[in-house]
């Protein structure tokens, strides 16, 4: 004789969360995008829209585009550098060749002197320079790199202040096209190559107008900034 076999009770559905609830976990992903995204937008919008009276730009405005996702090669006995390490401050970056020409001697010294002219704040400024074939950076061009009057560019020194070095690819190029020596971009705290400089023909000028619009942009964008007896 076999005995009844019990059904299994049909497991309890899971009711759908409550319209208030998912009304609050929608605002909730919301405000961490807009947390993220809003700084950097305010910054574009003062800088752009609203310019203080009788302010100008001096770069040129370009159509954000995030650099790649790829991994650069280091350079000058450097780490390999992504793109996660420009996110979260502003950076000034340049294209060149190792040799380094006269162009770009003058552009890397105007990124060091627009960035050491924002003083307290210049920890939120980073640069970078991309060489474009095989060679050893050109020890003239650390020299108007670097802050100090006497940079140690001996092959596998981390030049001065912060300076880094990578291999560009072919894809890091496209992204900052035309990629013309002496140019400097800057890159958003987002990753995004936002504005060129093309002209730094008078070194001092030069700097001082760069200076001028990252003075702006760091005004307007709190990312990078340290707060009062604390750290980044």
């Amino acid at each position: 004789m076999s005995s009844p076999t019990l059904a299994a009770p049909d497991a309890e559905p899971v009711p759908p969360l409550p319209p208030a609830a998912h009304r609050r976990a929608r605002r909730t992903l919301l405000l961490l995008a807009a947390v993220c995204v809003l700084p950097v937008l305010a910054s574009y919008l003062m800088f752009y829209l609203w310019p203080p009276q009788g302010r100008v730009n001096h770069g040129t405005l370009l159509e954000p585009v995030p650099l790649p996702a790829t991994v650069l090669d280091g350079a000058g006995g450097q780490p390999a550098l992504a793109r996660a390490e420009l996110e979260g401050r502003w950076t000034l970056l340049i294209t060149a060749p190792a040799a380094c020409d006269a162009a770009c001697t003058r552009a890397l010294y105007v990124m060091r002197q627009a960035r050491l002219a924002q003083a307290r704040e210049m920890a939120r400024v980073g640069r970078v320079w991309l060489i474009t074939d095989g060679g050893a950076p050109a020890a003239e061009a650390l020299s108007s790199a670097a802050a100090g009057t006497s940079p140690d560019t001996s092959p596998g020194a981390a030049p001065a202040d912060g300076l880094r070095l990578a291999r560009a690819d072919a894809a890091w190029l496209d992204a900052l096209a035309p990629a013309v020596p002496g140019t400097i971009y800057l890159v958003d705290p987002l990753g995004q190559r936002m504005m060129r400089f093309d002209d730094t023909s008078g070194r001092t000028a030069a700097a001082q107008a760069l200076s001028r619009d990252l003075q702006r942009l760091l005004k307007y964008s709190g990312l990078g900034r340290t707060p009062p007896g604390g750290r980044p």
